[in-house]
């Protein structure tokens, strides 16, 4: 099979996978910028002729880079959030964007409904529970159905489709809070996120991260939400207020919590780790070895299909 290569010179400023960079290499001059000193020796050498910047969600594009590139077209994002790049200075410069959201969004969506099986079902207990010796003295409490229960999506994206479309064969009914028209979606919109708290079961979150959406699900919403109310985060932390969250789940505001995000994370709340009502993992939405494949995949094929277009 034979490999197209196009006369362009990309800028790599994070770690991705091995195959992925070894990929994109065999069809780009690409030029390892991941050490910061190699960056500005990059950017201040080949700065001029540099076309794309491939990069992941944690590292990023700062203003200042996107300025220093001049012939700059595409930055091209392994990971569905774009927060830590300069989405302001992009546009000005005409630069665009992309992310590998379409690769990653049934993982991350598997990962919400677990959130929600784990809070309903307290499987979690369930294995210590059995782990313990308990079963023999006793019967392990009821869970409960997700059949009839209310799902509340913020942000009805690629991410939050595929959230919707597992949730109704559970049986659970859809509504959702978004920032752009769904004019297409079966799924009710609600007049607020406050309007959506009030009348979900669950709440997930699965909106970019962005200014406006900084602490957007606060104590107000997590009142609404209400006692029997559970809230699942599988976007970025920074859009739930974890202060306030945490002050909801000490004071019984919220019945629980599923959280694969935080806001500072590697970082979080300490009370988070003491509370039995509270789902935790490490930000592992889409890391399976065959999505990050896949993200490395479109991330090339992103920037391949920028520069075919001429």
């Amino acid at each position: 099979m034979s490999i197209t290569r196009i006369s362009v010179e990309v800028l790599l400023i994070a770690d991705l996978l091995p195959a992925s960079v070894a990929a994109l290499a065999q069809h780009v001059t690409l030029l390892d910028g991941r050490d910061p000193a190699a960056r500005a020796t990059l950017v201040e050498t080949r700065g001029a002729n540099i076309r794309a910047i491939a990069t992941n969600g944690h590292v990023g594009a700062s203003r200042g880079l996107i300025e220093a590139l001049p012939k700059l077209e595409i930055i091209s994002c392994f990971s569905a959030g774009v927060d830590y790049i300069d989405i302001a200075a992009a546009a000005e410069h005409g630069v665009i964007v992309t992310n590998t959201s379409a690769a990653l969004a049934d993982d991350v969506a598997d990962v919400a409904i677990a959130k929600c099986l784990l809070l309903l079902r307290h499987f979690a207990e369930a294995d210590r529970f059995v782990r313990e010796g308990q079963w023999n003295k006793g019967e392990f409490p009821f869970g409960r159905s997700t059949k009839g229960k209310r799902l509340g999506i913020l942000g009805l994206g690629t991410i939050g489709k595929a959230i919707a479309r597992r949730a109704e064969v559970m049986g659970m009914s859809i509504a959702y809070s978004s920032r752009s028209p769904q004019p297409d979606a079966p799924y009710r919109a609600a007049a607020s996120l406050e309007a959506l708290a009030a009348e979900s079961d669950f709440l997930v979150v699965c909106c970019p991260a962005t200014p406006e959406t900084r602490h957007l699900v606060n104590a107000r919403i997590l009142e609404a939400l209400g006692p029997e109310g559970y809230l699942v985060n599988i976007a970025r932390g920074s859009v739930v207020d974890e202060a306030a969250l945490v002050a909801a789940l000490q004071a019984g505001t919220i019945a629980g919590a599923g959280l694969d995000v935080f806001e500072h994370e590697p970082g979080l709340s300490p009370e988070l780790l003491t509370m039995a009502n509270v789902s935790l993992s490490p930000h592992i939405g889409s890391a399976t070895h065959e999505t990050r494949a896949a993200m490395g995949q479109l991330m090339i094929d992103n920037i391949l299909g920028h520069f075919a277009k001429g």
